[in-house]
C-alpha cells in the first residue's frame, strides 16, 4: 500500500485492483505462467479493459480515466503482488501512451484507446541501445518502415505497435505508429522469456509497412527520455508489488509451517530473514512514494529522484525474492508456491526501460551535469 501519497480516488483504485486480483488472478496465475505453451488468457485482459486499467493516465477526452502516475503505481503494485505479468502488460501499454502524449500525437491515441486496443512497444530497452533500427522512408502517402525489431512486448496480441526507426539523412530516431494487421508486418511466434510469461513478447519484421509519424522527425530520444523518467516510477511500483507479494507469502507460510514443536516464524534465523524482507519492502514503499510526489510536484531534479528509486527498488526486489525462496526451503523452488515465479519476474523487471548498468551510467551523467 503506497499510503503516504494516497487520496480518496487512489484508495478506490487500490481497492478495485485488489478485488480484481483476488477474484481473477489468484487461481489463474500458475496456468497463465505456462504461456506460450497454452493459449493467452483473454478473459483477464477483457476484465482489465473493462475496469479502465489500460488508460489510467490518459486524459478523459482520449478515452482514458485521467488519473496521475500515483494511481497507476497503486494499481500496478496491487496487481503485481500476485502476478507481475499483468502488471508488465499494463505498463507496456501505458509507456506507449506516455510516449505519444509527450510527442503531442493525440490523434494517434484516440483511435486505439477508444476501441480498447493494446499498443506494443520495446519496453525492455532504450532505443539508443539499438544500432540497427528499421529504416523509415517518406512517400506521397506517408511513411513506410522496413527492417526488424526484436523482443517487442505485446507484439503477439496488440493491434498497434509504437516503433522506432531512422529516417535517412536525419539525426536521431523517430517514433511511428504501425497497424499490426497490415500485410507488411510479420510477427514471430511468442518468445519464451525468463519471467512474466503471460505478458507476450515477439519479434517483428517490417516490409514497407505503412506507418504514421508520432511528433516530429528525429525527436524520438527526447520523447522517450521524458516518458521513461515518468514511467520509472511505475517500473518501481511493479518491483515493489513483487517484493510485497514475496514477503506476505513468506510471512504467512512461516506462521503456518510447524517444525520442532511450533511455527518456524519463532526461529531466530527465519525472523532475521523476514525482518530484512520487511525493511526492504518498507524502504521500497517510501522510494515509490517520493518518486510519485517528485513527479506530480515537479520538484527540482525530479527525474533523478524517480530513476534512482526505480534502480534501487528493482535491485532490492531481486534480494527480497531470493530470501522469500529461502524461507520456504525446498518448497520455494516449486511452481505451486509462487515464490520461484516472483524471483524470475523480479530479475526480468530489472531490464524495464533499458539495461540497468546503462541506466546507472545515464543517471550519473545527469547528476554530474547539474
Amino acid at each position: 500500500m503506497i499510503t503516504s501519497i494516497m487520496h480518496d480516488d487512489m484508495k478506490s483504485f487500490e481497492d478495485l485492483a485488489a478485488n480484481f486480483t483476488n477474484k481473477e488472478l489468484g487461481t489463474r496465475r500458475e496456468q497463465s505462467d505456462r504461456y506460450p505453451f497454452v493459449p493467452f488468457d483473454n478473459t483477464v485482459l477483457d476484465k482489465v479493459r473493462e475496469l479502465g486499467f489500460l488508460g489510467i493516465t490518459l486524459p478523459e477526452d482520449l478515452g482514458g480515466i485521467g488519473q496521475g502516475i500515483g494511481t497507476l503505481c497503486v494499481v500496478l503494485e496491487s496487481i503485481c503482488r500476485t502476478d507481475a505479468s499483468l502488471g508488465a502488460l499494463i505498463f507496456t501499454n501505458a509507456l506507449a501512451q506516455e510516449i505519444l502524449l509527450q510527442s503531442g500525437s493525440f490523434d494517434l491515441l484516440s483511435d486505439p484507446v477508444s476501441r480498447g486496443r493494446l499498443i506494443a512497444c520495446s519496453t525492455y530497452s532504450d532505443p539508443e541501445e539499438h544500432k540497427d533500427l528499421p529504416r523509415a522512408e517518406k512517400g506521397k502517402k506517408g511513411y513506410t518502415l522496413t527492417g526488424s525489431a526484436g523482443y517487442v512486448v505485446l507484439a503477439p496480441i496488440a493491434a498497434y505497435a509504437l516503433m522506432t526507426a531512422r529516417i535517412p539523412g536525419q539525426k536521431g530516431y523517430s517514433f511511428f505508429m504501425v497497424d499490426m494487421s497490415q500485410r507488411g508486418v510479420k510477427t514471430s511466434e511468442p518468445i519464451f522469456s525468463l519471467g512474466v510469461h503471460a505478458c507476450p513478447v515477439g519479434d517483428l519484421t517490417l516490409d514497407r509497412a505503412e506507418a504514421e509519424l508520432a511528433g516530429q522527425e528525429g525527436k524520438g530520444a527526447a520523447y522517450f527520455g521524458e516518458a521513461s523518467s515518468v514511467m520509472s516510477a511505475a517500473a518501481a511500483a511493479i518491483s515493489l508489488g513483487i517484493m510485497r507479494g514475496s514477503f506476505d507469502y513468506a510471512l504467512g507460510y512461516s506462521n503456518e509451517r510447524e517444525q520442532g514443536g511450533g511455527p518456524i516464524v519463532n526461529w531466530s534465523m527465519i525472523k532475521t530473514i523476514l525482518a530484512d524482507m520487511a525493511i526492504q519492502t518498507r524502504i521500497g514503499d517510501m522510494a515509490v512514494c517520493v518518486a510519485c510526489s517528485a513527479i506530480e510536484n515537479r520538484l527540482p531534479g525530479w527525474d533523478i529522484f524517480v530513476k534512482s528509486a526505480a534502480l534501487h527498488v528493482q535491485e532490492a526486489a531481486c534480494q527480497v525474492t531470493t530470501e522469500g525462496i529461502q524461507v520456504l526451503g525446498g518448497y520455494g523452488y516449486m511452481k505451486d508456491y509462487g515464490q520461484e515465479k516472483r524471483f524470475r519476474d523480479a530479475q526480468q523487471m530489472k531490464t524495464l526501460l533499458g539495461m540497468a548498468p546503462l541506466r546507472k551510467i545515464d543517471l550519473l551523467d545527469r547528476i554530474n551535469a547539474r
